[in-house]
């Protein structure tokens, strides 16, 4: 029989275990996970599960706590900015459509810590932090109003204003967004700084924007595979096949969800770039 490789299936530690490897009580490994220092994964029956990076995490913020007496707040930008300099000395560089890294410089820029800016968003700092950490676990609508927040757009976060963009974009050669919402591709169809913004949006059977949002311009957006549910307004259904098309006015709310039990692929223009 063939030995288990160790590396394929990295130990995960259970709350108690986790606390009692760095040093601390179970409650305190809860508060600290409820003011977004650490996010540990799920199991499937949704227990919590500790990784060895998890554990050396929680060991510098006791460190933190009990050495520097600093409060949450300090603590995870005292953990980001060792994360990102450790980045830097293993010679990597901030990715530009790293979603999560300008999320990050844009709270730094106007003085925000991510317990202020959660605060004003309605949403955990735990949220914020793992988004801003991965650049992942956000609905649509959340990373809409975020950018919105930051007097951004989604696009300019996705690193869509490229200077050597091309012109022509090859089928099948689309750069996508980083993916930040489960179920949901955004790829690029014309590139750089454009009047209009081009996508080609992929949904996964039941993705949905989880929310309605607004903004500037006009839009327009045209079914090539499968089946969307727009609403507008809350109170305008629209049930969208293949060949068909819908135009609106972008400040209109408007939320959506593929109702396909496959992909839906859509053609999304915005008109001007304030998406």
């Amino acid at each position: 029989m063939s030995s288990i490789e160790p590396e394929r299936y990295p130990v995960r530690y259970k709350v108690a275990e986790a606390a009692r490897l760095a040093g601390v009580s179970a409650s305190t490994l809860r508060l600290w996970e409820s003011q977004g220092l650490v996010v540990p994964s799920r199991s499937e029956t949704g227990h919590r599960q500790f990784s060895a990076e998890d554990v050396a995490r929680l060991k510098r913020i006791a460190w933190f706590r009990a050495e520097r007496g600093l409060n949450p707040a300090a603590i995870r930008e005292a953990l980001e900015t060792e994360e990102g300099t450790a980045g830097l000395e293993n010679g990597e560089q901030p990715a530009s459509s790293d979603i999560g890294r300008r999320l990050r410089s844009l709270r730094h820029a106007a003085g925000k810590t991510l317990d202020q800016v959660a605060v004003d968003m309605g949403m955990t700092s735990s949220t914020l932090s793992t988004l801003e950490r991965t650049s992942q676990g956000v609905s649509f609508k959340t990373l809409h109003d975020l950018a919105d927040y930051y007097g951004t757009t989604v696009s300019r976060l996705s690193g869509e204003e490229r200077e050597d963009a091309s012109a022509l974009v090859r089928s099948g050669e689309w750069r996508a967004w980083p993916a930040t919402t489960p179920g949901v591709t955004v790829q690029l169809l014309a590139e750089g700084r454009t009047m209009m913004d081009c996508h080609r949006f992929v949904l996964a059977p039941g993705a949905t924007s989880e929310g309605a949002y607004r903004h500037e311009g006009e839009e327009f957006i045209h079914v090539l595979a499968g089946r969307l549910e727009l609403v507008l307004d809350s109170d305008q259904f629209f049930d969208l096949l293949p060949g068909d098309s819908l135009y609106f006015e972008s400040r209109r709310y408007h939320s959506w969800r593929n109702r396909h039990d496959g992909e839906t692929i859509l053609l999304w223009i915005n008109t001007p770039p304030t998406f």
